[in-house]
């Protein structure tokens, strides 16, 4: 997701040095002799960034969308399909923590561009591994390749374009979303023009990954070289930079003594987070099927997947801006708790008869991330607390993220319908409230802190 990565560039920028970087009518910003970034680069660059972010949720959304043709061939329970929709999380907060000590040995490029690689092979190797552990091992290996490249486009993009992060990080964040929503639109239908063999529409994603390396082979091998070679910027500026750890290019340690588990604030934001995550996974591995199970085609079950992943591309720009022109952020977490609240009532009480509604409804929920992202900018008053802040809040939040869809795979195999998950799910929405509120208070965490340790 965009949020994820965005933040995720306050932890790794300090790690490896600000490439040179020049543009048609600029010169290059660097005090050594580096290799010199053409126009041509810079477009690969974008195609690479923007073929990135389209190969980073279809793994997911195209799994949610099969989830019942899956289980079937391979003779997976309720149980351990709901541990299938808990791998995202796991392997995100697992692998996602490697993604900055890969990034100082080998470059941000080449990792990316293995990250793409790995994608490739899991998506290629996972219909065909014959068991679940099969299946299992290789979704983790996408997975993997997704989480490093989670943590590390946000730094190619600041750094590649430091003058335009606002509008690269928007481009990216489109593609994100068209990746998320397309995987489940056109899974199923893709499924039956190819015969109607669900390896063979999970397996066709690969294509699309393979496609991605490409421009990132050229790209790693320059960016090995740039970082051997690049000299100190006087400054990493841009757009789009608020937070980030260091105010130069030079890369320095951060040595405050904050410590971020003193905060309140920083509690209850890491609680939010970890409760929307909840909620974005179960949407994303358990909606369509209960759709399907009320009776909706898996066509159908698919696009109304695809209709609540969408909604994040134009509120993820509007709910920022909102949040930051409020002192209290508060209004607009109840405003989203409610959507969800309604949504899952909705999926109870008529779920087939009002299906879009529903749809559109948790895809408005769903945009609590864009706004537990907002938030950590504005609960600290340093670039040195927003890196902390963004580091525990999303760490600790993705491991509290991991039993939610598991739960729910249990709940349903044990009875038999969608009224006891849809139970929990509405249950959990109660608690992302009220951490929701407590977290959009107008406070720092810096602040809370100093009071905590003072006699």
């Amino acid at each position: 997701m965009m949020g994820d990565m965005a933040s995720e560039e306050t932890r790794t920028m300090p790690s490896t040095p600000t490439p040179i970087r020049s543009s048609a009518g600029t010169g290059t910003e660097s005090e050594a002799p580096t290799p010199p970034t053409r126009a041509w680069m810079t477009r690969l660059v974008v195609v690479g960034i923007v073929l990135a972010a389209l190969n980073l949720r279809p793994a997911i959304t195209s799994l949610g969308a099969l989830l019942e043709e899956v289980r079937d061939g391979l003779g997976m329970s309720g149980s351990v399909a709901g541990l299938l929709t808990s791998v995202p999380p796991l392997c995100f907060a697992a692998f996602g923590v490697m993604a900055p000590r890969l990034a100082r040995r080998f470059g941000p490029g080449a990792v990316v561009c293995a990250g793409m690689v790995a994608i490739a092979a899991g998506l290629a190797i996972r219909p065909y591994a014959g068991n679940t552990a099969g299946f299992l091992a290789a979704t983790a290996l996408a997975l993997m390749g997704i989480a490093v490249s989670n943590v590390l486009m946000p730094v190619i993009v600041k750094r590649w374009f430091p003058d335009r992060v606002g509008s690269m990080t928007g481009l990216y964040s489109m593609a994100l979303a068209l990746g998320t929503s397309a995987a489940a639109a056109v899974t199923v239908p893709m499924t039956d023009a190819l015969g109607g063999s669900w390896r063979s529409g999970l397996v066709v994603w690969a294509g699309l990954a393979a496609v991605a390396v490409l421009p990132w082979i050229p790209l790693a091998r320059v960016r090995g070289a740039v970082s051997e070679g690049s000299g100190r910027r006087g400054r990493a500026g841009g757009s789009g930079s608020r937070g980030t750890a260091t105010g130069t290019g030079t890369a320095r340690p951060v040595t405050d003594d904050l410590r971020i588990t003193r905060s309140r604030t920083a509690w209850a934001l890491a609680v939010f987070f970890g409760l929307q995550a909840t909620a974005a996974y179960i949407t994303m591995g358990w909606m369509a099927q209960i759709f399907r199970d009320a009776g909706v085609s898996a066509g159908t079950a698919g696009l109304l997947l695809a209709v609540t992943m969408v909604m994040g591309v134009p509120l993820a720009f509007v709910i920022p801006r909102l949040a930051t022109r409020l002192p209290h952020q508060g209004p607009i977490v109840v405003a989203l708790g409610v959507c969800g609240l309604a949504g899952y009532a909705g999926l109870y009480l008529a779920p087939a008869g009002g299906a879009w509604a529903w749809a559109v409804l948790l895809g408005v929920s769903n945009c609590a991330f864009p706004l537990a992202l907002t938030m950590v900018g504005m609960r600290a008053r340093t670039g040195a607390g927003v890196a902390k802040l963004s580091a525990f809040a999303q760490s600790a939040g993705y491991l509290l993220s991991i039993p939610g869809p598991l739960l729910v795979g249990v709940l349903y195999q044990h009875s038999g319908g969608w009224g006891l998950p849809l139970a929990l799910m509405a249950g959990l929405m109660v608690p992302q409230i009220a951490v929701g509120v407590l977290a959009g208070r107008d406070r720092t965490v810096e602040d809370e802190a100093a009071r905590r340790t003072q006699p």
